[in-house]
């Protein structure tokens, strides 16, 4: 017993927290559409990441079109832009977060100074919220205030140009504003521009807190509309999708400077139909990339991640439902829950962090028009 005491006394606090990690829940934030539509705004849920169940928490309704979300650091707020709607201009919500409760509450909204902000993202340090305004072909900076609550826009970068699509390049669309992982660079994707834009984030309060990089832009392949950008986990390799041609783009990064190294289709050899592309997102553990295609296809493509970054496919899956705008990985990598705008549902797949392999749970969320999913951890 003398030798065992000390040794549990060293086992017992690890095995315990192992078990914490084990089944630690998360909440899981959905933004939605609410015109048209049945949604009434903001929902929040709790996710069980050892059965894939979600159980209801709360909602902020009545916030018009509150479509994709950005969650600070710390969790404490979440700010979504509110995309253009019936009398409603374009703008951006802040909410102050509480993370057990999963309570919402309403802390101001600032104009988004273009029309239809379609994505946003907040610095590492909870100071700045960037937001791509897509009809409005511009890209806008905020400050946050200490309350969490927004300050009215302190910087827009206005675009112009077209691309060879006339009939979606007509002009530019900003699609994404992507930070870098190190907090030091923005990148602004603008589908109608065919190009991916990049500024340095200035650190202190100046009034144009970006700055144009020393490479102000990489440019992609005419026609293809790139429209999200991801970062692998080590900070080294960065991913584009093409929403117009259905390809992903895949690059070393190295000081605000992207370089390309493979160019990959996400289609069938033999699919004919229409196509979406849509949001990409590398697994917790950095071995597979996935990404949404929407149009006839409807599916999740999933690619193996080689040493250098390089893509190799490894499957299709359905979405088993219509429009899957954004999908979200949950923090233990075990669940990917898809939001199938068209058929106003979120499907939860188990996905096989060996494999990658996605198989069906029958798990299915009804929500009017879900578009974009974000967890964030349930703090006691």
């Amino acid at each position: 017993m003398k030798f065992y005491g000390p040794l549990l006394a060293i086992l017992l606090p690890l095995m315990v927290t192992a078990q914490k990690t084990k089944t630690a829940k998360s909440n899981l934030i959905i933004g939605t559409y609410t015109q048209p539509g049945k949604s009434e705004g903001l929902y929040v849920y709790e996710f069980n990441p050892e059965s894939g169940e979600l159980s209801y928490k709360a909602k902020a309704a009545g916030i018009t079109n509150p479509s994709y979300l950005a969650i600070t650091k710390d969790q404490k707020f979440v700010y979504a832009v509110n995309e253009t709607g019936r009398n409603n201009p374009g703008g951006v919500s802040s909410f102050k977060f509480d993370s057990k409760s999963g309570d919402l509450q309403f802390l101001n909204k600032v104009k988004s100074m273009g029309d239809d902000p379609c994505y946003i993202s907040v610095d590492k340090k909870g100071k700045h919220i960037f937001v791509a305004n897509y009809s409005g072909g511009n890209l806008s900076a905020f400050g946050i205030q200490p309350n969490g609550s927004l300050y009215d826009a302190m910087q827009v970068i206005q675009y112009n140009g077209s691309g060879a699509d006339k009939s979606r390049q007509e002009k530019p669309h900003v699609h994404c504003t992507i930070i870098s992982p190190d907090n030091k660079y923005l990148f602004a994707v603008d589908l109608g521009t065919d190009k991916v834009n990049s500024y340095k984030i200035r650190n202190g309060n100046y009034p144009n807190i970006l700055q144009e990089n020393q490479t102000p832009f990489t440019g992609v392949a005419p026609g293809s509309g790139p429209r999200h950008l991801t970062f692998h986990p080590n900070g080294k390799v960065a991913y584009l999708i093409h929403e117009l041609t259905a390809d992903v783009s895949v690059y070393q990064y190295e000081k605000g400077k992207l370089n390309p190294v493979q160019f990959i289709s996400m289609l069938a050899p033999d699919f004919k139909g229409n196509v979406g592309a849509a949001d990409i997102h590398v697994s917790p553990d950095g071995k597979f990339l996935y990404a949404s295609n929407r149009g006839d296809a409807n599916d999740i493509i999933v690619y193996s991640i080689d040493n250098d970054g390089k893509l190799s496919l490894t499957s299709r899956q359905s979405t088993l439902g219509k429009g899957p705008r954004n999908f979200a990985i949950d923090p233990s990598g075990r669940f990917l829950l898809v939001a199938n705008q068209n058929s106003d549902e979120v499907v939860i797949f188990r996905r096989d962090q060996a494999s990658g392999l996605l198989t069906d749970t029958g798990k299915r969320l009804q929500v009017g028009q879900p578009v974009c999913l974000k967890f964030a951890a349930v703090k006691l």
